[in-house]
């Protein structure tokens, strides 16, 4: 790794830079930033948390105080697009963290916020405009954002979630009105054909960066399914969160409504929850995610499409209510633990439906995930188990007990005993055996006299 010093960067930036905390560069930094000092237009891949944003704001906050160009009205010299609000948020934070002993103006636009405060922020230009398709667009259409032929510097960062999102109508609209005459820097965790093809048609002979093969999941996360009728997954979430080990928690769910659903059920638990969606508002989404941030909520439940700009470090325990129907989702997802060096936890609820999203996810991940069985909810038949799920605090590898081992410890049990066992294990190769807690206990678990739906 290099450090920040050998780089060809400006001492304000090195001290801003340095005052952060930043000694020694990210694999994804040490390779992205020559190239793009260098001119290369690029293509990174890289999982969450790796330091992207640093990768390619760096050294194109250089070019822009070494070139010393003009900023003109209504326009920007460098742009950044973002699939999100949290992410461009995110995004903008660092850069003014970066540009603190720099003259260079940095702005921001999005939805979900009044549109005023942005306007009068372009009315003299910017020198870097982080901004998400759909604000930038209407801006354009007002009139507010008059041309973007200014350009010098293009970022699309999270590229494959804004074709997931379905924004390639409006990157296509936007880049048209670029100069042909730019630099393009793509970064993404994962490269579906979708975003090869975005690189062959906007991109000029770009170099490749990749720091971990594509789609691989991050290595300190320890992966577990639990396999569970759709009915009880509820229960299920009810159930592991009396572990207290599950310190701060990030459920996923597919839809807005479903978000809201598990973050309600959880309020009138007493288990304290937000929920963050694309229907919340701007102010409403970072009062939820700086009140997880700080501790005061133990739980949020998030969608996909917000999921890209939480930022969160100290998640313990990742949990998917409902497996993605896309395989890609479930890399990203999971990323949200393990950062920064540490390691985590990803559990993922499965009904009968979900096996085919869980086949998919083992191929592109090209790795089996443990199936965890010891709670009273699994879809072998619900067993008599009433203590609370030791879902272990997280660390690299997870636990693992073979099946001869299992047989050996039943020697001297009585047989009621052993039948429990076996009913709970299955005879599944995979299982993943998780001890109870010792003197932890809860009554068994009242089922519903209505079918939940997630």
């Amino acid at each position: 790794m290099l450090k920040f010093a050998e780089l060809d960067l400006r001492a304000s930036i090195l001290k801003a830079v340095e005052e952060i905390g930043y000694k020694e560069t990210t694999p994804i930094q040490s390779q992205a930033i020559p190239f793009i000092l260098g001119g290369k237009d690029l293509v990174g891949v890289a999982q969450t948390g790796t330091g992207k944003t640093a990768a390619f704001s760096l050294p194109i906050m250089q070019k822009l105080l070494k070139a010393e160009g003009r900023r003109e009205a209504k326009a920007t010299r460098a742009l950044i697009l973002a699939p999100t609000r949290e992410l461009a948020v995110q995004i903008a934070d660092n850069i003014n963290a970066y540009g603190k002993y720099s003259h260079l103006r940095t702005t921001l636009v999005y939805g979900g916020v009044s549109e005023k405060p942005q306007i009068k922020a372009m009315v003299s230009g910017v020198d870097i405009l982080i901004a998400t398709p759909g604000r930038l667009l209407d801006l354009m259409n007002q009139g507010h954002i008059t041309t973007l032929g200014k350009v010098e510097f293009l970022v699309l960062d999270e590229a494959d979630r804004m074709l997931d999102m379905g924004f390639i109508r409006d990157i296509k609209r936007i880049i048209q009105q670029l100069p042909k005459k730019r630099q393009t820097v793509m970064f993404s965790a994962t490269m579906p054909s979708s975003v090869e093809n975005l690189v062959k048609t906007f991109l000029d002979n770009p170099v490749r960066v990749e720091v971990a093969p594509a789609a691989t999941t991050v290595e300190k996360v320890t992966q577990h399914v639990l396999m569970v009728p759709k009915s009880r997954k509820q229960d299920l979430l009810e159930f592991v969160l009396k572990n207290d080990d599950l310190i701060r928690v990030l459920i996923f769910t597919r839809t807005k409504h479903g978000a809201n659903k598990v973050s309600r059920k959880l309020e009138n638990l007493g288990i304290s929850s937000g929920a963050i969606h694309g229907n919340k508002s701007q102010n409403a989404r970072q009062k939820v995610l700086t009140d997880f941030r700080e501790g005061l909520i133990r739980t949020l439940v998030a969608t996909d499409v917000a999921a890209r700009g939480i930022d969160v470090d100290g998640v313990t325990h990742v949990i998917n209510f409902e497996l993605p129907n896309e395989p890609d989702s479930y890399v990203h997802r999971i990323g949200r633990t393990a950062r920064a060096g540490a390691s985590g936890v990803a559990l993922s609820f499965c009904d009968p439906e979900e096996r085919a999203y869980l086949k998919d996810i083992e191929k592109l991940t090209r790795q089996k995930i443990s199936i965890m069985d010891d709670h009273p909810y699994n879809t072998d038949g619900i067993s008599t188990h009433s203590n609370v799920v030791d879902i272990e605090k997280p660390k690299p590898k997870a636990r693992r007990r073979s099946i001869s081992q299992s047989r050996s410890n039943k020697a001297g049990k009585p047989k009621s005993q052993q039948g429990q066992k076996q009913k709970v294990q299955g005879g599944n190769p995979h299982v993943t055996k998780i001890r109870s807690k010792p003197g932890i206990t809860g009554g068994p678990l009242k089922r519903s006299s209505k079918r939940q739906r997630s």
